[in-house]
């Protein structure tokens, strides 16, 4: 368990008052993939939460577990061992701090790159200074998710008519996508204090798709269209898939990137790992015309995802960076 030197460093990070802890979200879609109407199933769940699990899907139990003892044994490990593979360039090990404009969290991490044409020296030092197990576990994993990604959106382009224009995008080899790996510690001082402690804050995906696993303690939340911020209960057999940005700008608006943010347990620490299926980087993104009826004008102007994920990454976690899209933004 970690403990807070002191209240001030709780304050630093805690957001208390907008969050009704005992609000569960209970409706998250099930989609069993092996299910004829799956694609029916997870269409109806992008348009109208943009969020649900799937079960049925085919990846082994051991590749999740063995993923997960090898990033623990790794978390475990001295700070000074910890802090070789970072600060993060963007890639490798971070710790409180969240990309590089000011946002903070009640967590460390690991970002990998899965981009052939990124070099990260401190991914190359992550896996130098630990055991071969950890890269072997990384690429199995992300192999298999992948694998699954490409599947469902396969699914969802065949029901929205389109075929693989989206599962192409993340199957090509020169996919900018990424993975990342949280731990959110145990933190007792919460109790006493009782605040609600931030591990990640509110922010959406800017990729295409994620594909989130975690251990049994929850933490995540969505933000619901009313406003208000429901905890979704942990299922540690299933994948939570959610739409990200581009997403709903290339089905011009009918798909929703969820908001969401991840809150700390007093007592349990939160294990979780993320793949964020993405385009290459010179990719075009926006509304794909047979989405778009005769009646509708397009919310979104085209941008490469080069681009966005640049125009992004300057963010805040919390700003609401689709209006980059907007057509409105760049007159």
């Amino acid at each position: 368990m970690v403990v807070l030197s002191n209240q001030s460093a709780l304050n630093e990070l805690f957001l208390a008052k907008t969050c009704n802890p005992s609000t569960v979200f209970t409706a998250v879609p099930e989609v069993d993939l092996s299910h004829p109407d799956a694609k029916t199933m997870m269409v109806k769940a992008c348009q109208e939460i943009g969020l649900f699990k799937v079960v049925n899907h085919g990846i082994p139990p051991e590749v999740i577990t063995r993923l997960e003892n090898e990033a623990l044994k790794f978390f475990m490990q001295s700070q000074s061992q910890k802090d070789k593979a970072g600060p993060p360039d963007p890639f490798g090990y971070g710790s409180k701090r969240i990309g590089t404009n000011g946002d903070m969290g009640w967590v460390e991490y690991l970002l990998l790159s899965t981009n052939p044409d990124i070099v990260s020296p401190k991914s190359v030092e992550l896996f130098e200074q630990n055991p071969e197990a950890l890269r072997l576990c990384v690429e199995e994993y992300i192999g298999a998710v992948k694998k699954m990604c490409c599947f469902v959106l396969e699914e969802m382009g065949e029901g929205l008519g389109l075929g693989n224009v989206f599962s192409r995008m993340v199957r090509e080899e020169r996919s900018d996508s990424c993975f990342r790996v949280n731990r959110y510690p145990a933190c007792v001082e919460l109790e006493e204090s009782g605040r609600n402690l931030i591990g990640f804050g509110e922010h959406t995906d800017p990729q295409i798709l994620s594909v989130l696993r975690s251990n049994n303690t929850s933490g995540l939340q969505i933000c619901l269209p009313d406003g208000t911020w429901a905890s979704i209960p942990p299922d540690p057999s299933s994948f939570f898939v959610n739409v990200g940005d581009l997403f709903q700008v290339m089905t011009n608006g009918r798909f929703k990137s969820v908001k969401h943010r991840v809150l700390a347990d007093s007592r349990m620490s939160r294990l979780s790992m993320i793949y964020f299926g993405g385009p290459s980087l010179e990719e075009k993104i926006g509304p794909l015309p047979s989405l778009v009826s005769k009646e509708e004008q397009n919310i979104y102007r085209e941008l490469t995802w080069r681009e966005y994920k640049n125009a992004a990454y300057k963010s805040r976690l919390s700003d609401h960076r689709i209006t980059l899209f907007h057509k409105s933004s760049h007159t």
